[in-house]
């Protein structure tokens, strides 16, 4: 009776200690993983982005074709919803998804006013805007 209480104890002591080392590994992950990515609203700044005041800049107001769309779904929606494209990128955009457009095989996130964007959504459209990384701050748009 004694030796089958030693193996229950082992088992039970094996399973407590796999417990706290999965609990050790998702809390070091999550850190890992909040302190890579920058609070919504902040950019990360790198030093071949910043541009001397005398230099012209290039990129302001290009414009920019494509589909406007959400950054979950990007070009392909969801077909078993059975939503258009439009349904689909508010549904997404709701659910915590930002605003993109695509261009060919480019994904651009699009950082501007959402209830203009929200008139566009799942619609070819003309985005002017200043292009820094993969954002569009959009300054203008129109459906294309």
């Amino acid at each position: 009776m004694k030796r089958n209480r030693l193996w229950i104890e082992i088992i039970a002591l094996g399973s407590v200690m796999a417990c706290i080392v999965a609990l050790l590994i998702a809390t070091l992950g999550a850190a890992v993983a909040l302190t890579a990515q920058p609070a919504s609203g902040q950019e990360i700044e790198s030093p071949k982005s910043q541009v001397s005041p005398s230099a012209p800049q290039a990129d302001s107001g290009q414009s920019y074709e494509g589909m406007v769309t959400c950054s979950m779904c990007g070009a392909k929606h969801s077909a078993k919803l059975g939503e258009n494209a439009s349904d689909c990128t508010l549904s997404c955009v709701r659910a915590g998804a930002k605003f993109a457009l695509v261009d060919g095989d480019k994904v651009y996130q699009l950082d501007g006013d959402p209830s203009l964007l929200k008139k566009i959504a799942g619609q070819r459209a003309r985005i002017v805007g200043i292009a820094r990384g993969n954002t569009i701050q959009v300054s203008s748009l129109d459906a294309a």
